[in-house]
C-alpha cells in the first residue's frame, strides 16, 4: 500500500489535503478543501489498487467508475453528495461532501465511559429517521450493505442521522482477485451486523439493510456488541434481558432481526407503516440517557463464537415454559409463578368478589330508578315574559374562520434585474413555501444558478414556465445558454419530506463576449481584446477509441476541439498540467471543470465542445478516449 498523502498536497490542481480522517487495508479518507468551490470542505476517499497485478488494476478502475455512477444518482439530504472521481499517481479518488458531526459509535463510546447508553426514545427516533433514507435508496435499486454505528453519523447542524459509507472501496478490494480466482461473492458488511445471507453468499436484499439497522439499534440500547447479545445455543437474539423496551418497538426490532429473509419486513416503507398503524411507540424509559444494565450471572450468558457471521439467527418467538427440574438461572427467572389449586381457597379473594357484586347490584338499581322518575316527571312549561321596551338582540356567538392551514402552498416572487452580473440570496423556506426569482434575460446570455446545502433544490423555468431542459428541474446547480429572450424564473423549494430548508443561492448572468475589435494601429495590444478561439474537430484513427493531440493555449488563445459522441458512451478527457478544461454539452450546458481531467457517462448524442484554457502561454498534450 502506498504511503499516505502529506498534508498540504494539492491534487488535480484543486483539492488541498488538510488531514487524514481514517484509513483501512485498501485506502484512506482525507479531509480536503476544494479550491474550485471557495475552499469548501470535502472528503476524499482513496483506493490504492495493487500495482503488480494488471488484472486487479484494470478491474479496480472498471468497478470504481461503475460504483461512482451509482453514487452519482443519489441526491438525498441525509447522504453526502457525490462530487467527482479522478485518478492521480495510480491512486483512485472519490470526492464527496464532508459531514461535520460524530458517528454513533463515537457517541456510544463516550456515553459508556460516563456510565450511560442511548435511551429508547433516542434510538426510536434514529430508526424512524433512517428508514426514509433506506426507502429512497431501495427505490433506486441501491442497497447500502454496511449499516452499523460506525457508518451512521449524527450531523451537528440539524441533529439528523446521515449514512456516510456505502462500502464501495471495500467491495472493490474484495473483487479484484486474479481471473483464476475471481468470484462474484463479496464480504461487504460488518460481522455481527450483516445477516447470514449477505456474509456467506454475498447476496443482499433491502431487508438485509433492515436487519443491520435493527442490530445497530439494540447495540445502542444495551451498550453491548452483537456477540454479547446473540445466543448461539438457541440461535436467538437475547437483547431484551438487558433493557425493558416498549413492546411495540421490541416487536418491530425482533421481526427485523429474523433469520429467514421472508420472515422480515420486506421494505422500509412496511416498517414505517407498522409504526403508523400501531401508533408511535411511547418510549418506556424517559428520553434521557440510561445507565447500562447490570450483566446477568455468568451461567445465564454463554460466550458467542468469534465467527458470528457464519451462524444462523432467528426472530425471538414465545418463550418456552421451563420444566421444574431445570437448574439454569435464566429458566428459573422465566418460569411461571405457582398458582393456588382453587380461587375459592383464598378468603380475601372471596371477600373482594362479594363486595364487588354488591356494589354493581346497588349501582344498577339506582340507575334504573333514576331513569323511571325522570321519564314520568312532567317537563315544566316555559314562562314567557313580555318586555315593554324593545331589547337589543344578543348576537349569537360566531365560530371564527379557521386560519389558513400551515401546509397551504405559499409562493413568493422577486425580480433580479441583473442585466449582466451576479446576485446572492440566502434564507429559510418552509415545506409549503416556494421562492420564485424572476431574471429578465436576452437570448444568447449564459445563466448559472447554484444553491448550496442539502435542504433546498432549484428549478430553472423558461419564459413559457417550463424547465429550460431536462437537467434544470429539482437540482442543486444549472448552467446554460438561454435560448429565448424573456423572463426566466429560478424557483426554490425545500426537499420533499423536510419541514423547512435553509439555502445559499448564487445566480450569474453573463452576456456573450463582444466580437473581437479590428486590429488597432497601435503597436501595443489592447488589454481588452477577447481571446481568439481556434477550433478543430477530433477524429480517431481507424479501429481505435481514442487519440492524442498537442497544441498551445494562453490568455489570448483558447484551443477548442469538437468531439462527436453517442449517448451512454463513457468519455475520458485529460490535459497535461498547466491547463484546464471547459466542456460544453450538445444541449448548450457548460461545465467548467476547473481541473485537468473530465470523465463522464454521456447522457445525449451530438457534438461535445472541449475548450483548453490556460492563464499563461502553455504547450499542452490532450488525450481523449471514448468507449
Amino acid at each position: 500500500m502506498q504511503p499516505a498523502i502529506t498534508v498540504g498536497t494539492i491534487l488535480q490542481n484543486r483539492y488541498r489535503v488538510l488531514s487524514t480522517l481514517g484509513h483501512g487495508g485498501f485506502g484512506r479518507t482525507y479531509l480536503a478543501e476544494d479550491q474550485g468551490r471557495f475552499n469548501e470542505l470535502c472528503a476524499l476517499k482513496e483506493l490504492t489498487p495493487p500495482q503488480d497485478n494488471p488484472y486487479a488494476l484494470n478491474k479496480s478502475k472498471e468497478l470504481f467508475q461503475r460504483e461512482a455512477q451509482i453514487l452519482y444518482q443519489i441526491e438525498h439530504p441525509q447522504i453526502p453528495q457525490f462530487r467527482a472521481t479522478f485518478e492521480e499517481d495510480q491512486r483512485l479518488f472519490l470526492v464527496q461532501d464532508y459531514v461535520e458531526g460524530k458517528t454513533y459509535r463515537t457517541l456510544l463510546d463516550e456515553r459508556k465511559n460516563q456510565g450511560f447508553v442511548f435511551s429508547e426514545n433516542e434510538v426510536t427516533q434514529m430508526v424512524k429517521q433512517v428508514l426514509p433514507v433506506l426507502a429512497y435508496l431501495h427505490g433506486k435499486g441501491i442497497i447500502h450493505r454496511d449499516i452499523a454505528p460506525d457508518n451512521i453519523m449524527l450531523r451537528d447542524r440539524d441533529q439528523l442521522p446521515v449514512l456516510i459509507d456505502f462500502g464501495v472501496v471495500k467491495e472493490i478490494a474484495t473483487r479484484i482477485q486474479g481471473p483464476e480466482t475471481f468470484k462474484q461473492q463479496t464480504t461487504v458488511g460488518k460481522f455481527g451486523y450483516a445477516p447470514t445471507e449477505q456474509m456467506q453468499t454475498g447476496r443482499a436484499y433491502p431487508n438485509s439493510d433492515l436487519y443491520a439497522l435493527a442490530v445497530t439499534a439494540i447495540v445502542l440500547l444495551t451498550g453491548r456488541e452483537p456477540q454479547e447479545l446473540f445466543d448461539e445455543n438457541t440461535m436467538t437474539w437475547k437483547w431484551q434481558r438487558y433493557v425493558n423496551a416498549n413492546p411495540v418497538f421490541a416487536q418491530v426490532l425482533n421481526r427485523m432481526l429474523s433469520y429467514r429473509v421472508g420472515d422480515r419486513f420486506q421494505s422500509a416503507n412496511e416498517v414505517m407503516q407498522m409504526f403508523q398503524t400501531s401508533g408511535t411507540p411511547a418510549p418506556y424509559p424517559p428520553s434521557v440517557a440510561s445507565p447500562p444494565s447490570v450483566a446477568p450471572p455468568p451461567s445465564a450468558v454463554r460466550p458467542a463464537s468469534p465467527d458470528l457471521s457464519q451462524m444462523a439467527t432467528q426472530a425471538i418467538g414465545r418463550r418456552s415454559t421451563p420444566t421444574t427440574t431445570s437448574t439454569n438461572v435464566e429458566n428459573r427467572a422465566q418460569s411461571t409463578i405457582p398458582t393456588r389449586s382453587s380461587l375459592w381457597d383464598d378468603p380475601w379473594a372471596v371477600l373482594a368478589i362479594g363486595t364487588g357484586l354488591v356494589l354493581l347490584v346497588g349501582l344498577g338499581a339506582w340507575t334504573i330508578t333514576r331513569g323511571i322518575l325522570t321519564v314520568n316527571q312532567p317537563s315544566p312549561s316555559p314562562t314567557v315574559t313580555v318586555s315593554p321596551s324593545p331589547t337589543t338582540p344578543r348576537p349569537s356567538p360566531t365560530t371564527p374562520s379557521p386560519s389558513p392551514s400551515p401546509t397551504e402552498p405559499v409562493s413568493f416572487s422577486q425580480t433580479l434585474d441583473l442585466l449582466s452580473g451576479s446576485a446572492a440570496r440566502d434564507g429559510t423556506l418552509q415545506s409549503n413555501q416556494t421562492l420564485n426569482l424572476i431574471v429578465p434575460a436576452q437570448e444568447g446570455q449564459e445563466l448559472s444558478a447554484v444553491v448550496q446545502g442539502e435542504e433546498v433544490l432549484l428549478t430553472v423555468l423558461a419564459p413559457d414556465q417550463k424547465p429550460v431542459d431536462a437537467q434544470a428541474e429539482r437540482t442543486s446547480r444549472w448552467a446554460g445558454i438561454l435560448p429565448y429572450t424573456g423572463n426566466y424564473v429560478v424557483q426554490l423549494k425545500p426537499v420533499k419530506g423536510l419541514q423547512r430548508g435553509t439555502y445559499k443561492l448564487n445566480v450569474d448572468l453573463v452576456s456573450p463576449p463582444p466580437p473581437s475589435p479590428s486590429p488597432s494601429p497601435s503597436p501595443s495590444p489592447s488589454p481588452t481584446v477577447s481571446p481568439v478561439v481556434q477550433t478543430d474537430r477530433l477524429n480517431f484513427p481507424p479501429g481505435q477509441n481514442g487519440t492524442q493531440v498537442t497544441g498551445k493555449a494562453g490568455p489570448a488563445l483558447i484551443q477548442r476541439y469538437i468531439l462527436n459522441a453517442k449517448e451512454a458512451q463513457f468519455a475520458t478527457v485529460r490535459i497535461s498540467q498547466g491547463a484546464t478544461l471547459v466542456i460544453r454539452y450538445p444541449d448548450g450546458r457548460v461545465e467548467d471543470t476547473g481541473s485537468a481531467v473530465w470523465q463522464q457517462t454521456l447522457n445525449s448524442s451530438g457534438d461535445y465542445q472541449i475548450d483548453v484554457i490556460a492563464s499563461q502561454d502553455t504547450n499542452f498534450t490532450l488525450d481523449v478516449n471514448v468507449q
